[in-house]
């Protein structure tokens, strides 16, 4: 029976939107891409491996035309869609209306070959209004979006294909390059450069706490010193990354130190003070806009604790599922229902006087702002409130975050007065003291009731905070009730965080919105870069990476010039300039640039040494950091003059602007490979010695040269109470008498053994585990404590539940309450849904309820487990298939005309 087939990307949204358009109608998805450029040989076309340009998949000599394949794992529901195909009239092709989407049709519309007629149907909600209209308003394939994808694309493809081989010949096998993600790294290690670099500043000032009378209400009021004989106290912003005063604030400021601010505090015993002025002004602040892409990263990770991953997760739900409308947008425009809904529902919840006359309208301020859609926003004519949704966990969180952003868009600014009052007095010694306290007063909160925007500053005040200050007029005396000298230290720039690496990508305007998520996800992924809490950390690899691009590839990894390139795919999107000549001044370069294919060719002698050296505490130290196959070391000299007579394994956690000269001492002292004689054991007579291996302290024999080459000597993790520098003989031989025999079980003749395993102490029973609570039990469980503990039933697979050994509190995402368990593989934080193991550095009593947030956001990003396919499951037959070569993708453009339906052109062999 004929049918109009529609086709979108995921099942979810074919399901949503199948139940919209009804009979006569047939969704299917396309499950994401259905076709790209090969990602390995085995993949790549037959007819285009022996080409020079093979490998890229790419003709760079004849207008970078790409050549396509169809994933393996995708060519059987290609063949479904034919099927689906060829009972149906017309083909609808619905993909999302951005640039990836337009390219997704495009490809559908190339590899199906439809002859029926085709509609690219768009819309930016998933609701039934929305649909109905784009089935009754399609238009036709953007050729220039597809374009400029495309041109996206092959960029990506250069780029990785031909920088990456320099890092693994040069660097270490198996690093990657990427177009935005090395730009991404290059960011993060320059902030760290910042730190390592940065040289702290101390200064002083006065704080106070002045009494107004009992007329005044408040009576008592704060105050900080703000300048000393006319000159302004100095503050940390005064001061340079190198600890000194600012060139600017020479001559300006006074640097107060502790011995002159605690003789100021002594000199200002009994002065008494009078107000210099008071300046009132009024304090107005406007609504924030609506999110889009970028914002909604940012404020889910400083409010709901989200990785952007999981933002953009969960917003991906909430699309598809009809409760927002698109979240890959950089606008921040509400269409006109949009605005009547807000409107409506700031009237019903907190009435008239919060309602403006007109509606608030909110240009983009993103430069390379793409695409029509609106901002994210709850879809819809009338929006549902959160409770109404019945939504629950992070998707609730994150819709509630976007409602009540959205509401708040269209709500009265927030009013009130910003006061300013300056004390004066004089010292014992001379001195003219002022001192400074400000307020302020919201007298209306306006759409601050609604909706308060996170900081990534801990220490700024929220724009709903309040202060109140005493009405005070100029020449009102005050006393002081105390003043007390306050010392203060300058800070190092603050790492990234995930909202502000994004931020900062997009204030310099450095790849799409859309792709922040994959690109931090990438950079995670891939070892340049790790976690500290929320602080994102490079590591010494990526110091070696970033070396070898800027001094190799210096435009390419430019932040100016990886900027420009958004503007360059912008005009190919409008039209304005064309592919093939962009690619080639890219790839080839021109009478201005040198090309990236003349900087792979003629890249000349790099010193692989050199790029994973960094000198520790000056290059005069002598001791050198080096980036190894297996990890960061440290080498030095030696007592006897050697320059690289030490070496010492560097904690691949440790943040590289904490190895300091000290800490490489440290490191020094207690080296990889060094051994720590413990004596002998008293039944063998091996010596017994303690190391520090790159997977932690441990003990273990050392046998005699005699030996057996099969003989293998006993080893014994240290404890977590243990350390090199105090553990001894006896411990060692309890390390070593793991695994310990504690019984026979009784009804079976099974031995019952502890052991400590990489996951924690544990027991076995033939092929049965159970964990143990505590390190010290494998030395103290008995048999009967073993077998209680076999007894209780297991919940999957598992040893029955224990008690938590911590609450932390509620999750900012799932709502749930969170609780540190002891398990099979050690400790973990669990919210009833997800379990997140603690990582190296997380104990049970340093846990707190953020850094269990973040854990379980992680374990949350990477979806449910997987389940394993059952051992001796036949694997079905596969069919011979004669090889299918990939699609040539040619010039779409016209000048006459645009065609909706592209055909590739054949190339003549």
């Amino acid at each position: 029976m004929a049918h109009k087939l529609v086709i979108v990307e995921s099942p979810a949204k074919a399901r949503t939107i199948g139940g919209y358009l009804g009979e006569g109608y047939v969704v299917e998805s396309s499950i994401g891409h259905i076709r790209d450029l090969p990602n390995s040989a085995a993949d790549t076309p037959a007819k285009i491996k022996d080409k020079p340009w093979g490998r890229l998949a790419v003709d760079v000599e004849n207008g970078f035309v790409p050549y396509y394949v169809v994933p393996r794992d995708k060519k059987s529901h290609i063949a479904k869609l034919k099927t689906l195909l060829k009972d149906a009239d017309e083909l609808y092709l619905a993909t999302d209306e951005d640039r990836e989407g337009e390219a997704i049709a495009w490809h559908l519309l190339d590899e199906l070959k439809p002859k029926v007629p085709v509609h690219r149907m768009v819309f930016h909600e998933i609701t039934k209004p929305a649909i109905l209209a784009a089935v009754e308003n399609p238009r036709q394939i953007n050729d220039d979006l597809v374009e400029a994808q495309e041109a996206r694309r092959i960029l990506d493809r250069l780029y990785g294909y031909e920088v990456s081989p320099v890092l693994w010949k040069k660097v270490m096998s198996g690093l990657s390059a990427g177009r935005v993600q090395s730009v991404a790294t290059r960011l993060v290690v320059d902030r760290e450069r910042d730190r390592m670099k940065f040289r702290v500043a101390s200064y002083w000032d006065l704080e106070g706490t002045f009494d107004a009378g009992s007329d005044h209400d408040p009576r008592m009021f704060p105050a900080k010193l703000h300048s000393v004989d006319g000159a302004r106290v100095a503050r940390g912003s005064d001061f340079g990354s190198d600890g000194a005063l600012k060139s600017s604030a020479q001559g300006k400021v006074v640097h107060v130190d502790r011995t002159r601010a605690e003789a100021l505090v002594e000199a200002l015993r009994d002065t008494s003070y009078d107000v210099r002025s008071v300046e009132s002004k009024p304090y107005r602040r406007s609504p924030y806009a609506p999110f889009r892409t970028t914002t909604l990263q940012q404020e889910a990770s400083r409010k709901l604790g989200m990785s952007a991953s999981v933002t953009m997760s969960v917003a991906q739900r909430l699309y598809e599922n009809g409760f927002i409308t698109y979240m890959r947008t950089d606008s921040t425009t509400l269409s006109g229902s949009a605005v009547n809904a807000a409107r409506s529902q700031v009237r019903e919840l907190y009435g008239a006087e919060y309602l403006p006359d007109s509606p608030r309208v909110y240009a983009s301020k993103v430069k390379n702002a793409q695409e029509a859609h609106e901002a994210i926003r709850p879809a819809g004519d009338s929006f549902r409130t959160p409770a109404q949704t019945g939504l629950t966990g992070e998707q609730f969180r994150l819709y509630e975050l976007i409602w009540m952003r959205t509401v708040a868009s269209q709500m009265k600014d927030a009013v009130g007065q910003s006061v300013s009052i300056r004390l004066g007095g004089a010292s014992a010694t001379g001195e003219d003291v002022v001192f400074s306290a400000t307020g302020r007063v919201i007298t209306f909160h306006g759409f601050l009731k609604a909706y308060v925007e996170g900081t990534d500053d801990a220490s700024a005040a929220k724009d709903d905070a309040e202060t109140r200050l005493p009405a005070l007029t100029e020449g009102d005396a005050v006393s002081a009730a105390s003043v007390s000298a306050s010392g203060h230290e300058t800070k190092p720039p603050a790492r990234y965080t995930e909202a502000t690496l994004i931020k900062e990508l997009e204030d310099r305007e450095i790849g799409r919105p859309s792709t922040y998520a994959s690109i931090i996800k990438t950079i995670v992924d891939r070892g340049y870069v790790y976690k500290k809490g929320t602080a994102l950390v490079p590591a010494w690899l990526a110091f070696s990476v970033t070396r070898l691009l800027e001094d190799h590839f210096p435009r390419q990894v430019s932040y100016e010039f990886t900027a420009g390139m958004e503007d360059v795919l912008d005009e190919i999107a409008a039209g304005h300039k064309d592919r093939a000549t962009e690619l080639g001044e890219f790839y080839y370069g021109s009478e201005r640039v040198q090309g990236l294919h003349t900087l792979v060719t003629e890249l000349g002698e790099i010193d692989a040494r050199e790029l994973a050296t960094f000198p520790i505490g000056g290059p005069d130290s002598g001791i050198h950091l080096r980036v190894g196959r297996y990890g960061p070391y440290l080498e030095g000299p030696d007592e006897e003059g050697n320059p690289t007579g030490k070496r010492a394994n560097v904690p691949d956690d440790l943040p590289p602007d904490e190895l300091t000269l000290e800490k490489a001492a440290e490191l020094f002292a207690n080296p990889a490979g060094e051994e720590i004689d413990l004596g002998q054991h008293p039944d063998t007579g091996l010596r017994i010695v303690a190391k520090n291996g790159r997977f932690g302290p441990y003990v273990t024999e050392v046998l005699p040269d005699d030996a057996p080459k099969s003989a293998r000597p006993r080893t014994g993790s240290l404890l977590k109470s243990m350390s090199l520098e105090t553990v001894t003989l006896e411990d060692a031989l309890k390390l070593l008498s793991l695994p310990r025999v504690v019984g026979v079980d009784p009804e079976n003749g099974e031995e019952i053994t502890a052991q400590n395993g990489r996951y924690g102490p544990y027991l076995k029973k033939g092929s049965d585990s159970r964990s143990l609570a505590t390190e010290e039990q494998l030395f103290t469980v008995t048999l009967e404590e073993a077998l209680a503990l076999y007894a209780q039933p297991k919940q999957r697979g598992r040893a029955a539940a224990a008690p938590p050994l911590k609450e932390l509190g509620n999750d900012p995402v799932s709502g749930q309450p969170v609780v540190v368990k002891s398990g099979r593989f050690g400790e973990y934080v669990t919210d009833g849904e997800y379990n997140a193991t603690l990582r190296k550095d997380d104990t049970v009593e340093s846990i707190t309820i953020e850094r269990a947030a973040e854990l379980l956001a992680e374990r949350r990003a990477r979806g449910p487990a997987k389940k394993t396919a059952k051992r001796g499951a036949k694997k079905a037959a596969k069919k011979t298939t004669k090889k299918t070569t990939g699609t040539k993708s040619t010039t779409r453009k016209s000048a006459a005309k645009k065609a909706t339906t592209k055909k590739a052109a054949a190339k003549k062999s």
